[in-house]
């Protein structure tokens, strides 16, 4: 297969990882850079090239992905010491894949536009199952001939490819939105699923029923069956929809809004974390809200 243009990808980790391991299966030359050596040397394994520092994974590409965790990192990818902006060809594309405040989106695509890169607001969702064998989604705001332009890289990285509009932002907006819902849906699965337990219910027969009734939802599923299995091992840590609940909290009271269930499913992340669940899978919920889990002790 003749190699369609270099990317960069800094942050292989679970999503980052599946991203550039689909690429390379498209055809595409990908460097890869992250803080853990491991994850870039399964991907060299793969056909993958090595880049040490973020301006290493930049020289050359057509495109480079940021595939983070937050805005501060995001910034240090692209503008820090090491970063990837100086060493990008003018008119290169930056796709900003993280879930962060659509203030920081805009910030960062003003400093990109300045120094002569194109701009994709592309947060991503689906996880990484999804990424790796691209059906995740792709909600992508940018100028429509950035979008032209990159087109063929994007469709090749999403099957569910939403063209949201021009304006930086509202991919993050869009991104928020979901992920909200998705946080109230883990919530009231995991709630629901503890009542089920308190009532002497068989866990796993009750998933059957709510899987073909009106209780369905896909991540309240796919965490509950997990929780009923015991497999607590982290795809999505409990920090992740933290954060983006309070995200899109934030973003909600910026433009007027707030709702009654929002801050009541990041509460009961917040309590999550607070209770020693921060770094396990978001599935731990269940073990919160079933009163199955001790808290750490307190330090003295």
């Amino acid at each position: 297969m003749t190699p369609k243009g270099m990317v960069g990808v800094v942050g292989v980790g679970n999503m980052g990882g599946g991203m550039a391991a689909r690429l390379l299966d498209q055809g595409w030359r990908v460097r890869a850079c992250d803080l853990v050596a491991a994850r870039v040397d399964a991907l060299v394994a793969q056909g993958a090239e090595a880049a040490a520092r973020p301006a290493d994974a930049a020289g050359g590409a057509d495109a480079l992905i940021v595939c983070v965790v937050d805005a501060d990192q995001t910034a240090e990818v692209l503008f820090g010491a090491q970063g990837a902006a100086a060493a990008l060809a003018p008119g290169a594309a930056v796709l900003l894949c993280p879930t962060i405040a659509p203030a920081d989106v805009e910030a960062l695509g003003k400093r990109l536009a300045q120094a002569g890169l194109a701009v994709v607001d592309a947060p991503m969702s689906g996880g990484p199952a999804r990424a790796r064998d691209g059906s995740m989604s792709l909600m992508v705001a940018c100028a429509d001939a950035v979008f032209t332009r990159h087109e063929a890289l994007l469709r090749d990285l999403s099957a569910r490819l939403f063209r949201v509009g021009e304006r930086l932002g509202d991919g993050a907006r869009t991104k928020l939105v979901n992920n909200l819902l998705a946080g109230i849906n883990l919530a009231g699965a995991a709630e629901a699923l503890a009542l089920a337990r308190a009532l002497g219910l068989d866990l796993g027969r009750t998933l059957d029923v709510i899987e073909q009734s009106s209780g369905q939802s896909w991540i309240g599923l796919d965490r509950m069956r997990r929780a009923v299995a015991g497999d607590y091992e982290p795809r999505a840590h409990v920090t992740l929809l933290r954060k983006d609940t309070g995200l899109a909290l934030q973003a909600g009271q910026a433009a007027g809004f707030q709702g009654p269930l929002g801050p009541a499913a990041h509460g009961v992340y917040e309590a999550a974390a607070h209770a020693g669940l921060a770094d396990r899978d978001d599935a731990a919920l269940f073990l919160l809200l079933a009163g199955l889990h001790k808290p750490p002790p307190a330090s003295s």
